[in-house]
């Protein structure tokens, strides 16, 4: 069983001596999940098991233990390899659609060229050949000044530079396709927050705090009998407990034992979808992108229409043929560069208008908790008699796998002999 990569993280972070809930919190995984990626992890990377007399269980691990693992397993290896490999590639992937872009331009500039100057040679000195060719280089002079080292000074250059993440071919592809999805890690962000919010009450916590974290509450009835909190019952391991005044509110054994005494994590009031945006590119280069993909599609129709002009291609040359045959891709790449953004844009605002819903009823529910009634105080004074933290160090414990059994026996032996002396 290769180990769970989430938890290798979450025992690096948390300084290499965790228990379940701890894992469980830092991770957002299901309390089983960690408890099982914990055992598989211990096995296999030599971390050792330590037992506290109120029989809860804090796992050490060797701060090596990522090369141990290494040295184990050649799919890690692989996997490291794998990531280093495709950062290249993704990075190929990504400045292709500029090289791109600027080939298609180059190709149809100098085929447009072609065109005419053979046209024009065709006519022997007609008289109207210079205007041709003057129509010819109307349309580029703008695209060269563009580019030239004197449009912009070098202060503005480094300015543009500053404000950008992105070069030039990589702001293409941003433009095409945007920086992927700024919710991916959504439901570990919420089982993380929500995990936080449990351990920052000690374990014991009413459904009006974890509402703001959710969505789908259900209906109104679902909603009345907190139908909603099951996920969370399941995910944590928590038990549901009713006040005399049929108050419900729920306490998770699992959370309430750490590793290791930690000062209370802040958190936000409510689960925050972050917006879609077009592109992470500056807006300078946006529009240079734009600007570079409206010069293509307009290039490739007036070469389409000298195309189906008189002149061969077979009589022009082995470039114009070439080009000929591939017109059609050509364009549908000038048309496609253009029409992908533009619906992207549409789509962009359509989502933003859903998730901006999601985050106002979000925002309702964490206000309504800061503003609790006196039937919610109650609730939460009542689950407070359920919090309690344990903190097990090492002078709780009974048992751990790196020291000998008889040692561990002694030691015990020595203790209780010290807590009989002091009571006499």
């Amino acid at each position: 069983m290769t180990p769970n990569p989430a938890i290798m993280r979450s025992v690096e972070q948390l300084g290499y001596r965790v228990t379940v809930g701890d894992v469980a919190t830092q991770a957002g995984l299901n309390v089983g999940e960690a408890n099982q990626g914990l055992l598989a992890l211990a096995s296999d990377a030599g971390g050792h098991l330590q037992v506290a007399e109120s029989g809860d269980i804090v796992y050490q691990f060797p701060q090596n233990f990522r090369n141990i693992l290494r040295n184990k397993y050649l799919q890690l290896r692989l996997q490291e390899w794998w990531k280093k490999i495709w950062g290249v590639l993704f990075y190929l992937i990504r400045i292709s659609f500029g090289l791109l872009l600027i080939a298609s331009i180059a190709l149809i500039t100098v085929t447009v060229i072609i065109i005419i100057t053979a046209a024009n040679s065709d006519r022997d000195g007609d008289n109207r050949s210079s205007s041709s060719s003057g129509f010819n280089f109307f349309f580029f002079p703008d695209l060269f000044w563009y580019f030239s080292l004197d449009y912009y000074s070098q202060e503005r250059r480094r300015e543009r530079r500053e404000d950008s993440k992105f070069n030039f071919f990589e702001s293409v592809f941003s433009f095409l396709f945007g920086d992927g999805n700024p919710n991916a890690n959504l439901e570990e962000r919420r089982w993380q927050e929500i995990g936080t919010l449990i351990r920052n009450h000690k374990g014991a916590v009413v459904a009006e705090q974890i509402a703001p974290y959710l969505d789908n509450l259900g209906e109104k009835y679902q909603q009345e009998h907190e139908d909603y909190m099951l996920p969370v019952l399941v995910q944590f391991n928590g038990k549901p407990q009713v006040s005399p005044d049929g108050q419900i509110v729920y306490y998770f054994p699992e959370l309430q034992v750490k590793a290791s005494k930690k000062q209370r994590q802040s958190i936000a009031p409510y689960l925050e979808e972050l917006s879609w945006r077009f592109s992470e590119a500056s807006s300078e280069q946006i529009m240079l992108s734009a600007g570079l993909g409206a010069v293509n599609l307009v290039a490739a129709l007036m070469l389409g229409s000298l195309l189906s002009g008189a002149t061969a291609a077979a009589k022009i040359g082995v470039l114009v043929g070439f080009v000929q045959g591939i017109y059609w891709l050509l364009l549908a790449y000038g048309i496609g560069f253009l029409g992908i953004p533009l619906v992207r844009y549409f789509w962009i605002q359509w989502r933003n208008g859903k998730l901006a819903g999601r985050n106002r009823e979000r925002l309702e529910r964490a206000r309504f908790l800061a503003n609790a009634d006196d039937f919610l105080q109650q609730k939460i004074a009542f689950a407070s008699q359920f919090a309690t933290e344990k903190v097990i160090g090492k002078e709780d414990l009974i048992y751990s796998s790196d020291t000998d059994l008889l040692e561990q026996e002694f030691e015990q032996v020595k203790k209780q002999n010290r807590l009989d002396e002091n009571r006499e």
